[in-house]
C-alpha cells in the first residue's frame, strides 16, 4: 500500500475521485454460504454478468440489541430496535461468522487523528458492497438495482426506513445534496467520481423519483456502474455519495445566507465523520470524542442498519479507540507490549521483517499472527512522470527502450530476498495475480506475459540498449549523459517522512545500486510530504517511489492502466482526462500546459496514452465480458510493448495481520475466498470483513 501519511479530504479526492471501480461478479462464492442479490436484470445486463443472480439472506423475524441500547430504550431515550432498523436490514452473510456476545472495547492504532485508514474499518456508507475478495457483489444501503436494455440507465432502490446515527430519516435527498451542492458546485470542487461519467466522459444525470429510489442516466452504455459504486468505503475514501442534509445545510451558503467568504474549509471539517463528533453517520460506530494527535474514540451507532443471521443488531463491540502513534518504531514497540487488540500491518507499518520479533514477544502482546495474501501486483513500485517538466528528460522518459533498459538493470531478486523474505513472485510490474481478468479465459497467459515482459536481470543487455539510444558516458566520469550530451540523473523522489527502514526506502537503495552499476547516476530525493502531491501534479517531480499497485479488475479499475487523474505515471495527461465533460475541458487551449490551471496536457496523437484511452472507451461500453477481456488484453499489450510504465518488484507477497486472542469472527486466511486480499483500497480492508460482527469471547476482560 502507499506510504501512510495524513492527507486532507480534498487532496485525497484528487487521488481517488476519478477512480474506476472494481470487478464484475464471479460465479463462485467460496466465502459465504448465501449471496446478496439484485433484482432480475435486463437482458443486456444479464449477458454482461453471466450466471444466476445470488439470493439475499432473509431478515430474521425478531431482533435483539446491545444491553446498553436496551437500557436507553427502557429509559425512553431511544425507540425500540425494530423502529431503529430499516424495514429489511442488511444481513452479514460471511459463512465463518458465529453468534457473538455484546460488550467490550477494541484498541486500534493509527498514524494521525485524520488518518484515512480509520475510515477503512467501516463500510456503512457504501450503496453496494464487495464480498469474498471481490468475487461477489452484494447490496448495501441499496437493496436492489437494475439497468435498462443497453445499461445506459440504472435504478437503485435503497432500503426503506434507513436512519442516520442521530435518528433522522435517511433519504435520496442526502445524495442529491452531495451531488448538487458539492460535486456540481464549482466553488466547492468536490470532483466527479468516475462512476458518475459515461464512457464519453459526460457527467451522469441523477434524479430521485422518491425518497428511496435513485436513477442514474448516462449518454452511453455503462454496464459496469454497479461494480464501480461498490468500490472504497465511500464518504471520504472514494466518492462521498451522500451527506446528511438536515445537519450540514446550516454550513452551506445556499441554505444559510449568513455564511460569507470562503466557507469550503469549514464545511469540509464539519462533514468529516472522523473529525466532527456532531455530524451524523451511517457506519456501525460514530465518533464521540478525539484529541488532536492523540486518540479518537467511537461508540456504537444505535441506528446501524446491519444485523447478523440471528437478528442481533451490530456492532457487537461497544466502542473503539484509535490511538495515534506517528513514529513507526514506537508503534512497533507498543504493539509488542500488547497495547492493541487488532493491527492491520499495511496501515501500521508492520512487515514480514517484524514477524520474528512479534513471535518472540507473543507472550506479552498475546496476538495471533495471520499472514494474508496481499494481492499486490508490484510490491513497492517505481514510476517516472511521463509529464516531467524538463523537455530533454521528458523525451528520454517517454522512450520505451530507456525504461526497458532500466527494468533489465533492476536486481529484483535482491529486493525479494532482503525485503519480502523470498515470498511472492518476481514481476516487471502490472496488476496482481488475483485480478479478475487474469483468472478466466486467456487471462493467466496474459498475466504471465506482462509479469515477465522485462523481468530478467540482465545488466549487459541494459548497457547495450542505453548505448543504442545515445545514453553514453561522454566525459569519462563513469556515468552516462543524455542523448543531447547534457547530464543524466535519475532522481528517486519520495516523501521525506518515509520510514528509512521500510520497504520503500530499502527498495530505493536497490534501485540506486542497480542503476549506477550500468552507469546511470541515481539520487535519492526527499520531498516535503505536504508538497509532494502538488509538485507531482505540476510535473515538477521526476518519479514516485513509495506506492504499489493492487486491484481487483483491469476493466473496472483503469487507474494504473492509463492516465485518468493527476497522481500516477502521467499526471498532466491524467488531469486532462479528469476534466473531460466539465467546463474546464476546453479552457486555456492556448496556454502552456504547465501554466494552465490546473496543469494539464493532451496525449500525443496515436501515442500509447491516446491508444489506451481509445481502447478504454470501448472497454467501458462493452457488455460482453469475453469481448471486453480481449480489449483489455490489447491494453496490456501496449504496456508490454511500450512499457513498462511502472516498475514492480514482487507480486502477492504476504501481509501481516495481528489478532488478539479471544477476538472472534476475524476470518483466518483459510476461511477467506482467496486467502485474503489486503492491499486494494477498492476492496476495503478490514471493512469488507465487517468488524461490526467481531466480538470478544469475554467482553468484561476488554473494557476501556
Amino acid at each position: 500500500m502507499a506510504a501512510q501519511v495524513e492527507v486532507t479530504r480534498r487532496s485525497f479526492l484528487r487521488a481517488t475521485a476519478f477512480a474506476v471501480g472494481s470487478a464484475t461478479l464471479a460465479a463462485a462464492c467460496s466465502g459465504s454460504s448465501d449471496r446478496s442479490s439484485t433484482k432480475p436484470r435486463s437482458k443486456a445486463t444479464a449477458s454482461a454478468r453471466k450466471g444466476s443472480e445470488p439470493r439475499p439472506l432473509s431478515a430474521p423475524a425478531t431482533f435483539r440489541e446491545a444491553p446498553m441500547l436496551a437500557a436507553q430504550v427502557k429509559d425512553g431515550k431511544l425507540p425500540p430496535v425494530e423502529e431503529r432498523l430499516p424495514v429489511n436490514p442488511y444481513v452479514v452473510p460471511h459463512r465463518w461468522l458465529t453468534p457473538g456476545t455484546y460488550g467490550g472495547h477494541l484498541r486500534l492504532v493509527c498514524g494521525a487523528t485524520n488518518d484515512y485508514s480509520i475510515k477503512e474499518y467501516m463500510y456503512g456508507h457504501s450503496p453496494l458492497r464487495w464480498l469474498n475478495e471481490g468475487l461477489d457483489l452484494g447490496p448495501g444501503l441499496v437493496e436492489s438495482w437494475e439497468a435498462n436494455d443497453d445499461a445506459s440507465e440504472w435504478t437503485l432502490h435503497f432500503r426503506k426506513g434507513l436512519k442516520w446515527s442521530d435518528g433522522h430519516p435517511w433519504s435520496t435527498e442526502d445524495i442529491l445534496f452531495w451531488w448538487e451542492d458539492m460535486v456540481l458546485n464549482e466553488e466547492f470542487g468536490e470532483g466527479i467520481p468516475d462512476e458518475a461519467r459515461s464512457s464519453k466522459g459526460t457527467v451522469v444525470s441523477l434524479s430521485a423519483p422518491d425518497e428511496t429510489t435513485l436513477v442514474l442516466s448516462y449518454d452511453a452504455p455503462s454496464p459496469m456502474v454497479a461494480e464501480m459504486i461498490a468500490n472504497w468505503v465511500n464518504r471520504g475514501v472514494g466518492a462521498s455519495w451522500m451527506e446528511p442534509k438536515h445537519y450540514l445545510a446550516q454550513f452551506h451558503p445556499r441554505y444559510n445566507p449568513s455564511i460569507r467568504g470562503d466557507w469550503t474549509a469549514n464545511f469540509d471539517r464539519m462533514r468529516n465523520p472522523i473529525l466532527n463528533p456532531e455530524v451524523p453517520t451511517m457506519t456501525g460506530w460514530r465518533l464521540v470524542s478525539y484529541e488532536e494527535g492523540s486518540y479518537s474514540r467511537f461508540e456504537r451507532n444505535p441506528y446501524y442498519w446491519v444485523v447478523d443471521r440471528d437478528g442481533n443488531q451490530l456492532p457487537y463491540i461497544d466502542s473503539l479507540t484509535f490511538r495515534v502513534v506517528d513514529n513507526v518504531e514506537t508503534r512497533k514497540l507498543q504493539i509488542q507490549n500488547g497495547q492493541f487488540d487488532f493491527v492491520h500491518g499495511a496501515f501500521a507499518g508492520i512487515t514480514l521483517a517484524d514477524v520474528s520479533g512479534l513471535r518472540a514477544t507473543q507472550s506479552r502482546h498475546q496476538m495471533d499472527i495471520i499472514l494474508w495474501d496481499s494481492g499486490s501486483g508490484t510490491g513497492s513500485v517505481f514510476f517516472f512522470s511521463q509529464d516531467y517538466e524538463d523537455p530533454a528528460m521528458r523525451e528520454l522518459i517517454r522512450m520505451p527502450k530507456f525504461r526497458q533498459a532500466l527494468s533489465l538493470a533492476y536486481d529484483r531478486a535482491e529486493v525479494r530476498r532482503s525485503i519480502y523474505f523470498d515470498t511472492g513472485d518476481l514481476t516487471t510490474g502490472g496488476y496482481g495475480p488475483k485480478t479478475r481478468e487474469f483468472n478466466r479465459g486467456d487471462g493467466r497467459r496474459m498475466y504471465e506475459q506482462w509479469r515477465k515482459s522485462w523481468l530478467d536481470y540482465d545488466p549487459d543487455r541494459a548497457r547495450a540498449m542505453l548505448d543504442e539510444i545515445g545514453c553514453v558516458d561522454r566525459d569519462g566520469d563513469g556515468f552516462r549523459e543524455k542523448p543531447d550530451g547534457s547530464r543524466l540523473v535519475v532522481r528517486l523522489d519520495y516523501p521525506a517522512d518515509l520510514d528509512p527502514s521500510g520497504e520503500h526506502m530499502r527498495k530505493n537503495q536497490v534501485l540506486k545500486k542497480s542503476w549506477e552499476a550500468v552507469g546511470i547516476k541515481t539520487e535519492l530525493n526527499p520531498v516535503a510530504p505536504t508538497a509532494f502531491a502538488d509538485l507531482w501534479a505540476q510535473g515538477k517531480l521526476m518519479s514516485t517511489t513509495a506506492w504499489e499497485v493492487s486491484t481487483m479488475s483491469v476493466a473496472a479499475d483503469l487507474l494504473w492502466m492509463m492516465p485518468m487523474e493527476p497522481t500516477r505515471w502521467a499526471p498532466l495527461q491524467g488531469q486532462y482526462y479528469a476534466l473531460r465533460g466539465t467546463p474546464h475541458e476546453h479552457r486555456q487551449k492556448d496556454v502552456d500546459p504547465y501554466k494552465r490551471t490546473p496543469p494539464r496536457m493532451e496525449p500525443d496523437p496515436d501515442g500509447p496514452v491516446d491508444r489506451l484511452w481509445k481502447l478504454a472507451e470501448r472497454v467501458r461500453v462493452e457488455a460482453d465480458p469475453v469481448v471486453r477481456d480481449k480489449l483489455v488484453w490489447d491494453m496490456v499489450k501496449i504496456h508490454i510493448e511500450e512499457g513498462p510504465f511502472f516498475l514492480g518488484a514482487v507480486a502477492n507477497y504476504p501481509q501481516v495481520e495481528l489478532v488478539k486472542q479471544g477476538l472472534r469472527n476475524v476470518p483466518t486466511r483459510e476461511e477467506t475466498a482467496l486467502g485474503g486480499f489486503v492491499n486494494d483500497w477498492h476492496y476495503p480492508m478490514p471493512a469488507a470483513y465487517d468488524p461490526e460482527a467481531w466480538y470478544w469471547d469475554d467482553p468484561d476482560s476488554h473494557t476501556e
